[in-house]
């Protein structure tokens, strides 16, 4: 298969609507975990305006307006509502003094193309130790201008995308080697321990283009609990300089291909995808499976996986094996290849206890405990 280009490929030149999957998530009744006290706090409104001072009884308007008030150990708070997108951060936090991006309620703050999108990414962090958390980007509104080719672009280390909700991003762009992605996390920018944890991502790319992809991993760091379909090519892609990556209990269902591990055309590093663990994923209705690609490492493992319906299931290299994989129907309450998805697993599904604790994340994607009593389930959902 054709080798793929970098997520910063296009920004270096120029400098999903499933209303089931809200309804899932919604219907759950859980809300995304609490955010850590920080010294500072700055709120944003759509009913507040950029020459406040950013209070919470004087918000801003815009995250790009807040993004420059930024210091480390600070928490900007985002209120239900529709924000411009196509703006960057490179303010960085500390180890002991994260920043963290916070849509106050879970998928409530929409980010959506501008009137005349002046970039290609709807968020382009640069900044290190931040966390972005609950936002839904929309890129199905495109009007006028560049059209979005990225969700969530982020190129620093140590920094967690979690709980969001990417969709209908690069839908109707040229397929070129430009490249694309709902959520990636790149090593151009020297970034390093990405964590990418409970999104739920679909509907990214024109369909056949083989690059354009889900979540998009070049660097160290997890891929837990995400729920991904309807994508171009691969719903989790690893290359570049992806090694030391845990991809675990992610659901990935009619794309291209489930998920692809592999290295090549590499910034830093030569050695190629290596000490990958990819354990507990139900990975359902794609034309490849699980794949290797590229230049492997031999460290890598494959473990407890539910892989079933592929047209090619399995194509390991070096003389890999997997191990515990269950094949057979997943068992989702509801499943469409084209419409709406329910990919929470029924009680009588062959997933249920057939995980193994293994790098599991201690919740599930809505955050249900995954521990000794409840049995660990494949997939993103426990039963």
């Amino acid at each position: 298969m054709t080798t793929r280009t970098t997520l910063a490929t296009q920004i270096r030149r120029k400098a999903l609507l499933a209303g089931g999957a809200v309804a899932l998530l919604a219907a759950s009744g859980l809300a995304q975990a609490a955010t850590p006290v920080t010294t500072y706090n700055l709120y944003v409104s759509p009913t507040g305006s950029d020459s406040a001072s950013g209070s919470k009884a004087y918000p801003f308007r815009t995250i790009a307006r807040a993004i420059k008030s930024l210091r480390p150990s600070t928490t900007v708070w985002v209120a239900p509502g529709t924000y411009s997108g196509g703006f960057r951060n490179t303010v960085s936090g500390t180890a002991s003094a994260r920043i963290y991006f916070v849509s106050t309620t879970k998928w409530g703050a929409k980010i959506v193309p501008p009137t005349t999108s002046p970039n290609d990414v709807a968020w382009d962090n640069r900044g290190s130790y931040v966390d972005i958390i609950g936002f839904q980007v929309d890129g199905s509104g495109y009007k006028y201008g560049t059209k979005w080719r990225y969700g969530i672009y982020n190129g620093g280390s140590y920094d967690s995308i979690r709980e969001n909700y990417v969709h209908h991003i690069a839908k109707n762009i040229a397929c070129t080697s430009g490249g694309g992605s709902a959520i990636g996390a790149d090593s151009y920018y020297k970034g390093v321990k990405a964590e990418i944890i409970s999104n739920v991502v679909h509907d990214i790319g024109p369909a056949g283009c083989h690059f354009v992809q889900g979540i998009y991993m070049s660097t160290s760091g997890v891929i837990k609990n995400n729920a991904v379909y309807r994508v171009a090519e691969a719903a989790i892609h690893l290359w570049h300089d992806a090694r030391d990556v845990i991809i675990t209990n992610n659901t990935v269902t009619s794309s291209g291909t489930g998920i692809i591990v592999g290295g090549g055309d590499f910034y830093f590093t030569t050695g190629g995808a290596n000490y990958v663990h990819v354990y507990n994923n139900i990975v359902y209705d794609n034309k490849y499976g699980i794949s290797e690609q590229g230049r492997t490492g031999t460290s890598n493992t494959y473990r407890n996986n539910l892989v079933y319906k592929n047209t090619y299931p399995w194509t390991l290299k070096n003389g890999l094996r997997h191990y515990n994989t269950v094949a057979a129907a997943p068992g989702f309450t509801y499943y469409s290849r084209t419409g709406t998805q329910n990919l929470k697993i029924t009680s009588s599904s062959p997933a249920v206890g057939r995980g193994t604790s293994t790098y599991a994340h201690p919740t599930d994607i809505v955050g249900r405990p995954r521990n000794s009593t409840t049995g660990f389930d494949i997939g993103a959902y426990q039963h």
